[in-house]
């Protein structure tokens, strides 16, 4: 067993504990937490490191794309949503197959650079799976379907468990779960959305999908007018056929199932007041993406409604294609720079703790006994003295960081 002695602990789902001390066996459980002299006291036989600065669990990216990793720097943003996915499109028209794998592997070692211990990666190619086990990466694969025309929708979302058999005779890792998941509310057809939702959740494993990320997404949802309907017809064969519901979004999402508990809801960057209030009271999961709002829509993300509703929100980058890096601790930051009453405890649970259990995983994302989170420390020497050691750690940009304990994964099992 091994010992860590810090300055402070983020134990994330509980207060920051000074001058801590925790212990982990070989394969990276927490076996005990506390203070450092009592934790010192019953550790016999453990290995004792001092750590000057801040221990922290491993980091949990709720949200990213890792198969649009090649696209990094070539999609230009400020312009709205769908100029950046013409744009986005054009770019990964001409990404060739081995550029794109090359940039995934190094996306995953960017991740591990960054402490980073599970992720949520949405991927309509399966591409990043192989990098992320070899890495062994926790968190969900979000399987994702298009598709406004309803038979190719449904055929589409029926034809993946037979994809996934086929890439994945056996899956590669048992700390990867698998979801099938629909894109959005106006480019996925309303029964295949429910036919996702009803695979994934057969499966025991928890959907995600965008949504109110920008206000043409509710023109079009609300009233079926807007520039929305007008980018479809132009990219979808068949979008005729599609009707728009035409009734408030969160009416529509409710009715076709997913405020509920268990469900992803990403982005919300153009949410209301009561429409948070009404997710909060649903139950379902919110991860924030603040980076890649800021690139796209020059928004965001309602960060002060959704804690005053009771929202604990996640946090995800998003893709390379909107955002400057796979560092979800740098999300955090982002809000700490934009939102200087927020709490700083509370951003940095939302990169850890709160990522967590949106991804339904109690044993990442907190410093408790039973968990193994993955344990990394920042070199803080100023983290004795702090009255806030949260906010010092946000503030610390420049600051290292280093994996005292990783995950380990063992065996392979079907998702």
């Amino acid at each position: 067993m091994k010992l860590f002695h810090a300055d402070a602990i983020v134990i994330a789902d509980g207060p920051v504990l000074r001058d801590g001390a925790v212990v982990v066996a070989g394969d990276g459980t927490v076996v005990s937490v506390g203070p450092a002299a009592e934790v010192l006291r019953g550790a016999h036989g453990a290995s004792v490191t001092r750590v000057s600065g801040v221990i922290l669990p491993g980091l949990v990216n709720a949200h990213t794309h890792l198969e649009l990793s090649a696209l990094a720097g070539r999609v230009r943003g400020g312009n709205g949503f769908l100029s950046w996915v013409d744009e986005l499109l054009g770019a990964r028209s001409e990404t060739g197959d081995d550029e794109s794998e090359t940039a995934i592997r190094a996306a995953v070692a960017s991740l591990d650079a960054a402490c980073t211990s599970a992720v949520g990666e949405v991927t309509n190619t399966l591409a990043a799976v192989p990098a992320l086990a070899s890495a062994g990466m926790a968190g969900t694969i979000f399987h994702e379907v298009f598709g406004v025309a309803r038979g190719a929708a449904l055929a589409r979302s029926d034809s993946l468990l037979a994809e996934l058999a086929a890439r994945f005779p056996v899956w590669p890792s048992r700390d990867l779960s698998y979801a099938p998941s629909p894109h959005t509310l106006y480019t996925t057809h309303p029964d295949a959305v429910r036919r996702l939702l009803a695979l994934a959740r057969a499966r025991g494993a928890r959907p995600a999908v965008h949504l109110l990320e920008h206000a043409a997404e509710r023109q079009a949802l609300e009233t079926g007018q807007g520039p929305v309907p007008a980018w479809l017809a132009r990219r979808v064969p068949d979008v005729e056929a599609f009707l728009w519901p035409e009734t408030p979004a969160l009416d529509y999402a409710d009715a076709l199932g997913l405020l509920a508990p268990g469900t992803l809801l990403v982005h919300l960057t153009v949410a209301t007041a009561r429409e948070l209030e009404r997710v909060a009271a649903s139950g379902a999961s919110v991860v924030f993406c603040p980076r890649s709002n800021m690139q796209i829509e020059r928004l965001l993300p309602p960060l002060a409604s959704a804690l005053a509703a009771g929202l604990e929100p996640a946090l995800g980058t998003d893709s390379l294609a909107s955002s400057p890096s796979l560092d979800v601790l740098e999300e955090a930051r982002a809000l700490f720079d934009a939102f200087p009453d927020a709490d700083a405890a509370t951003l940095l649970r939302m990169a850890t703790w709160n990522g967590a259990r949106a991804l339904g995983r109690s044993d990442l994302g907190r410093v408790t006994v039973g968990a193994r989170p993955g344990l990394f420390a920042i070199d803080l020497p100023e983290a004795h003295s702090a009255d806030d050691v949260a906010a010092v750690v946000l503030k610390a940009r420049g600051a290292s960081r280093r994996w005292l304990v990783r995950r380990t994964v063992t065996g392979a099992e079907a998702p």
